[in-house]
């Protein structure tokens, strides 16, 4: 299973219409081991995008349980889907209680072109679950890429 950290990248960045320089903050998402690996992946990825300095101002660990890539070229926004399965507790089975039903909440990214499009291809995504699944909440987050992790020496 994937761990995902979200990567927060500060550089000056070249304004297209007004030609100024302006600080700006950007946030990525990177698979890695730990945090220490995270920040040297996101630096190896950015390095080649940015001219001049730039510092990672932060890296924290997201509670992603899945993400859904879409390789078409409309899709550049990365939206966080936050989705209930029920599941039925029965420990209480062995002491005559009845099973209980839990609802348990996971979080998950849809790559998408907008909000309806993103609900539609997760709806599809999840086609093949055997869970009754409810969609609690959809967001659009301020995610400009998605770095999967590196494997075989890529």
């Amino acid at each position: 299973m994937a761990t995902w950290f979200e990567c927060k990248v500060r550089y000056d960045k070249l304004q297209e219409n007004t030609a100024a320089v302006k600080k700006v903050t950007e946030s990525f998402l990177v698979d890695a081991l730990s945090f220490t690996e995270a920040e040297a992946r996101i630096i190896e990825e950015r390095t080649p995008f940015i001219s001049g300095e730039f510092s990672v101002s932060a890296v924290k660990r997201t509670k992603l349980a899945e993400i859904f890539f879409d390789e078409s070229d409309a899709a550049d926004k990365f939206y966080q889907v936050k989705y209930q399965i029920t599941t039925i507790d029965d420990r209480g089975a062995a002491a005559g209680k009845p099973a209980q039903e839990k609802k348990i909440t996971i979080l998950a990214l849809q790559q998408a072109a907008d909000f309806e499009d993103a609900v539609k291809s997760f709806n599809e995504n999840m086609k093949g679950t055997l869970a009754d699944y409810d969609i609690v909440a959809v967001s659009e987050t301020m995610l400009l890429d998605v770095y999967p992790a590196k494997l075989g020496g890529e």
